[in-house]
């Protein structure tokens, strides 16, 4: 799943090696899916893109936006983005394909579930692309230690730390994913009540997102997910489906995985302890 961390560096990615080319044809729907999500129809996406010039690239959240001149295009949640070089081999399925004007292109498939958006700038009102374009990022300065504190309102406190950080977009980005390192990193469990948190706590927790996510983000997404070019991310996830049932780095107690609000925790029951 794009999260945080990956849309940084799919961002980065994208904007190395499509920037400043024409887009000379769109392929929308190849393989139909019933969960890939298209702004509209996506048989205006031909009219809409081609011709256009890739003028930018920039992440919000968990979501990376590509411009050319007045059309954006968005990419979300499981879309997987490949880009290929001229005369490599086209995937079998694919949901939308950017072909550029030097024979190269970018290719976005669904497994699961996705957005593959192209709208005119201005046009898309989803909340969740709103919300995402409108907070800081805990990648930036302007997420603060006052504004991570002003999240924590009566609402949100009454919320485990799972339910309260990873959704309702509290914190665009900060999915399941990349939560269970965050919370390991700062020896909380996914269960503990943010009302119970102490102001140190709290403030360790702060600490952690910060410098979790620029970790993941540096070393290029984590290693449960692929980059632009296929490539698993350089971040060694501590608590994932790579790390259930090993021993915890700390105490060696073996890393345990739980169903737990519609998905998966994992956690060290030794350093994670829940009362």
């Amino acid at each position: 799943m794009i999260e945080l961390p990956e849309a940084s560096v799919l961002a980065t990615q994208l904007r190395e090696s499509i920037v400043g080319k024409q887009i000379v044809d769109v392929i929308t729907a190849r393989s139909p899916h019933k969960f890939a999500w298209y702004f509209g129809d996506p048989k205006e996406y031909v009219r809409l893109l081609v011709g256009k010039i890739i003028d930018g690239v920039t992440s919000y959240g968990g979501q990376v936006e590509v411009s050319a001149a007045d059309a954006r295009i968005l990419f979300s949640d499981g879309v997987n983005l490949r880009y290929f070089e001229k005369g490599d081999m086209v995937p079998d399925k694919h949901q939308l394909l950017l072909n550029f004007d030097d024979r190269t292109f970018l290719v976005g498939s669904v497994q699961m579930y996705g957005g593959l958006s192209a709208f005119r700038d201005g046009e898309n009102v989803n909340p969740y692309y709103v919300l995402a374009k409108s907070k800081p990022s805990p990648l930036s300065k302007e997420f603060d230690e006052a504004y991570f504190d002003a999240l924590f309102d009566d609402k949100a406190s009454r919320l485990s730390l799972k339910a309260c950080l990873a959704t309702e977009q509290r914190i665009p980005g900060l999915g399941n994913g990349v939560l269970q390192d965050i919370l390991y990193n700062a020896k909380l469990h996914p269960k503990t009540k943010a009302a119970a948190l102490s102001t140190e706590e709290k403030k360790i927790l702060f600490i952690s997102i910060k410098s979790t996510l620029s970790e993941m983000a540096a070393q290029g997404g984590r290693d449960t997910e692929n980059d632009l070019f296929g490539k698993a991310g350089g971040y060694k996830t501590k608590l994932s489906k790579n790390t259930v049932g090993q021993p915890c780095p700390v105490c060696k107690t073996e890393i345990k995985k739980e169903s737990y609000l519609g998905g998966s925790i994992y956690y060290c029951p030794r350093c994670q302890n829940f009362q």
